[in-house]
């Protein structure tokens, strides 16, 4: 089963104030994980800075794939998501450098050894994941939860993966809003992880 394109429409003004479409069709960056085949990101659009400019500026989706939003900024993508195969929960573990890699964020992966699932990661930001169609299990450090079509994660920067048991693909929309940890939590972080860069 594959899910249909994205269909984007961007807004903006005219020489005299007026509001025009800017673009309407396909998203122009929609990329698949290769170390993770079939997951593929469909770029939206992001935003640099609070408050975010309100422009006519150039398509912010067209360079490389980054998997944080900016800093200060927001990030808006949908994630089509593959059934884990027994291949992925035995192997999958040695590709994650790989697949964070090709995203920009290889640090972000924090699979270990004891890791309750392969995709166990950490960004240092609120996402709202919203699953759109198809059915998830979101994975913590302890404990595990089941959505399906209509649930809302408010994922607050924790050490997380996203499973999918359901043997079909997941639609996943995902907002990311750049943030900062409260410090009782860094310093808690810093010392599980060793006391390295946050999400590393």
């Amino acid at each position: 089963m594959s899910f249909p394109p994205i269909h984007r429409v961007v807004t903006g003004h005219d020489a005299d104030g007026q509001a025009i479409v800017i673009s309407d069709g396909p998203l122009p960056t929609v990329a698949e994980i290769k170390a993770i085949p079939g997951t593929v990101f469909h770029e939206v659009w992001s935003t640099q800075g609070t408050p975010a400019p309100v422009d006519n500026g150039v398509d912010p989706t067209l360079g490389p794939l980054l998997l944080p939003p900016p800093k200060l900024g927001t990030r808006i993508r949908f994630v089509d998501i593959p059934p884990d195969t027994a291949d992925f929960e035995l192997n999958g573990a040695k590709r994650m450098k790989e697949a964070f890699a090709q995203i920009g964020d290889e640090h972000a992966s924090t699979v270990r050894a004891d890791s309750p699932h392969p995709l166990m990661h950490r960004t240092e930001s609120i996402d709202y994941g919203i699953v759109i169609d198809g059915e998830m299990t979101l994975v913590l450090d302890r404990g595990e939860v089941l959505l399906k079509s209509g649930s809302v994660v408010v994922q607050r920067g924790t050490n997380h993966a996203w499973a999918n048991r359901s043997g079909r693909p997941c639609r996943m929309l995902f907002i990311l809003v750049d943030g900062q940890y409260e410090p009782s939590i860094a310093r808690a972080l810093g010392r599980r992880d060793g006391g390295g860069p946050l999400g590393s």
